[in-house]
């Protein structure tokens, strides 16, 4: 899994009809120190994460794993909405300090 902020989403009217109703989130990825980083990722979601918001992306196989998602073309799904991150006995990321 890789720690992400969602930037937005992504409206596609054309699609695979498996898709369809699935919510897909634009995510920008983050590094161990809280870092944005440069690269991009599309996921479906299956949390009801909001922009801004701090999520676990998984990929591949794993991302097919989410109950209703077996027989979806996934490459990636958001799994979690990260509340708080803590590496070595500091404070990465608040959710609770974000809105503040």
């Amino acid at each position: 899994m890789q720690v992400a902020k969602v930037r937005g989403t992504v409206v596609s009217t054309q699609k695979d009809p498996s898709l369809r109703g699935v919510k897909l989130l634009l995510l920008q990825l983050v590094d161990e120190d809280g870092n944005i980083l440069p690269q991009y990722e599309v996921a479906a979601d299956t949390v009801g994460a909001g922009v801004d918001e701090w999520v676990l992306v998984t990929r591949g196989s794993a991302a097919r794993q989410v109950v209703g998602n077996e027989q979806r073309p996934l490459d990636a799904a958001v799994v979690a909405i990260i509340d708080t991150i803590h590496l070595a006995d500091r404070l990465i990321y608040s959710k609770k300090d974000q809105y503040r």
